[in-house]
């Protein structure tokens, strides 16, 4: 469980500048910073970071938050994982870390994994003798001159203890090697895990080594040997090149999928940036969501053409309705792979193939119904039962009833007919892999949704959220006001809720600290402080912005009670005037005049 002090130590070794910086050209302009929007396409700068609270906000899409939020929607991560992603980028160790470890600290298995990938690219351009020879024209071979292999750290491992004994050289103890999965225990002796191998590195999201692929260059077995579940690496989480592709997945709106390293990367240096290749397991649904969050079109699937290829587009179709992309396979002619595609028919005709790409359901359905003659109506009746097992984990999806007409037209049966098959097949769907525990329950919530409030609930709102994110700029401008905030008559509890929580900090408090107030009792608050607009425009004093403010939300407040009391006058109907409403008109009378005070302020506001 991660506790709110870690949450809190992390975003304090957070700086939102360099974080947004990262992936945003940012300008100066006055005490704010602005971009272009990396969530959508624009031209004019509409990002806004505010350095002194920590929030940023795109006035052209609405996004906005915090430096959480931000590596979220970046990242496609869940609140959790992205104080996670934070704390490893900042080098913080948290407390469910240190509750739950059993073996070396995260950030040395890191450092161990870099160093054994220096180590072995050192060893594949200078190492001598037949290991790195046959390395050197192994690679070659596939078309990977030295620039390549630079480029990608690609590597040879010799075995015999040497990167061992180069590790422990290094400060790095048994322990950390075998945690990182880089040395084994042989009867108390330390021994490499990969020998004669070329070695492929993998990368995280941030683009540090956490794990390896290792090919033998002879006839051993298994043909690949990657790196074993550790701490710092999840299979069926992590894709090799990720972090080189996915800038270019963005760019084009695509990923691409390939099965093997040699050939994401063959593609990459074709210019074809946006690949990938899942490491040594099939294809997963946590695949599918780290890439959907990047690409925003589709994902080609380049399948091989042989039975594996068949059963790995099989296997794909459960996660048809885990993404909105666009899933489309391709099948290179002749058996040939990614890479040897490209060396025989160039860049041009592989993006041509792309081009060409079709529905991932269709070429299941066609391979699938090859297999049966569909004139004879009992074969009929077992490929409506092949395609109903190829369907069955997409038995309770709403994409249920347009796969099931399909089918129908194809074989000539009912829509209801094809249904009941598909159900009552067993689903074959993974489940996905879920956040437990109360920081499951932290992620924040949806904001009020403002079109289902009247329009003057819906002007107050907006007002709030004003005086609210020019609160966390300008604490102390504001506290002078607490005792006039009391008497307003608040659309939001939140809101309500959390400026209360400002006020209480003590006077002097940073910015920072004080949208941290807010979050306190309000999770959602940095994406609701960093929506303010009026309070990052310049050219108004702080004071100004202040009456301004106040004024605005005082007037919201009088005309949404006014609106009550009338109400309550309505529902009396023709009842005996009492006192209750004598006070009743004594008060709209007494707002009312309010009103006319506030609107001779506020002119363009009424």
């Amino acid at each position: 469980m991660i506790t709110d002090e870690d949450k809190e130590r992390v975003r304090q070794a957070t700086d939102v500048l360099a974080l947004v910086g990262e992936t945003v050209e940012l300008r100066q302009r006055g005490n704010s910073f602005w971009g272009c929007c990396p969530f959508h396409q624009e031209k004019n700068p509409s990002f806004h970071v505010d350095p002194q609270t920590g929030l940023w906000k795109c006035f052209g899409c609405g996004a906005s938050g915090d430096v959480f939020a931000y590596v979220m929607k970046r990242e496609s991560l869940e609140f959790p994982d992205a104080i996670r992603y934070l704390a490893d980028r900042a080098g913080i160790e948290l407390s469910e870390e240190r509750g739950t470890r059993r073996g070396p600290r995260r950030n040395r298995l890191v450092e161990a994994l870099d160093a054994a990938e220096d180590y072995y690219s050192m060893m594949l351009l200078r190492g001598r003798g037949e290991g790195p020879d046959a390395g050197r024209r192994y690679l070659g071979g596939r078309g990977f001159g030295s620039d390549v292999c630079r480029r990608w750290k690609l590597g040879y491992a010799p075995g015999n203890g040497r990167l061992v004994a180069h590790l422990r050289s290094l400060g790095f103890t048994p322990a950390e090697m075998i945690a990182a999965d880089l040395a084994l225990d042989s009867g108390g002796r330390l021994r490499d895990r990969f020998y004669e191998r070329v070695m492929f590195p993998i990368h995280d999201r941030q683009g540090r080594t956490i794990a390896f692929g290792g090919r033998v260059l002879g006839d051993a077995k298994p043909k690949y040997l990657n790196t074993k579940e550790t701490p710092v690496f999840h299979k069926s989480k992590h894709l090799f090149a990720f972090d080189r592709a996915k800038d270019a997945m963005v760019s084009t709106g695509e990923a691409i999928v390939c099965e093997g390293y040699t050939d994401v990367i063959a593609m990459h240096e074709a210019g074809l940036s946006n690949t990938v290749a899942a490491l040594g397991t099939s294809f997963s649904v946590d695949h599918v969501r780290a890439i959907s969050g990047f690409a925003k079109s589709r994902i080609i699937c380049m399948f091989d053409g042989d039975a594996a290829g068949q059963k790995a587009a099989e296997r794909a179709v459960q996660f048809l309705d885990k993404t909105q992309l666009e899933m489309v396979c391709v099948v290179l002619p002749d058996n040939q792979d990614p890479a040897e595609y490209l060396a025989d028919h160039g860049v041009d005709a592989m993006r041509q193939r792309l081009a060409e790409a079709r529905p991932l359901m269709d070429f299941v359905f066609e391979r699938r119904l090859s297999a049966y003659d569909l004139s004879v109506p009992g074969q009929r009746v077992a490929a409506l039962d092949s395609l109903a097992e190829v369907l069955a984990p997409l038995s309770g999806s709403v994409l249920l009833d347009g796969y099931a007409t399909q089918i129908a037209q194809m074989l000539g049966t009912s829509v209801d007919e094809a249904k009941r098959r598909i159900r009552q097949h067993p689903t074959r769907v993974r489940p996905a892999t879920e956040e437990t525990g109360p920081m499951s329950q932290v992620t924040p919530a949806p904001d009020t949704d403002l079109a289902v409030l009247s329009s003057d609930e819906r002007f107050q709102v907006i007002a709030e959220r004003e005086l609210l994110a020019l609160m966390a700029t300008a604490p102390d401008a504001v506290r002078p006001f607490g005792d006039r905030m009391a008497t307003f008559t608040w659309a939001d509890a939140r809101n309500e809720t959390m400026a209360w929580a400002m006020l209480a900090t003590p006077e002097g408090t940073s910015p920072a600290d004080v949208v941290a107030a807010a979050e306190g009792v309000v999770p959602e608050a940095p994406r609701i402080l960093a929506g303010g607009s009026i309070a990052v425009l310049e050219g108004m004093e702080t004071e100004r912005k202040v009456a301004f403010l106040l004024d605005t939300v005082e007037l919201a407040s009088c005309r949404r009670e006014v609106q009550q009391i009338r109400g309550r006058l309505r529902a009396q109907g023709s009842a005996p005037v009492g006192g209750d409403t004598q006070e009743l008109f004594r008060r709209a009378t007494e707002l009312q005049k309010r009103m006319g005070e506030l609107a001779k302020r506020l002119p363009s506001v009424v």
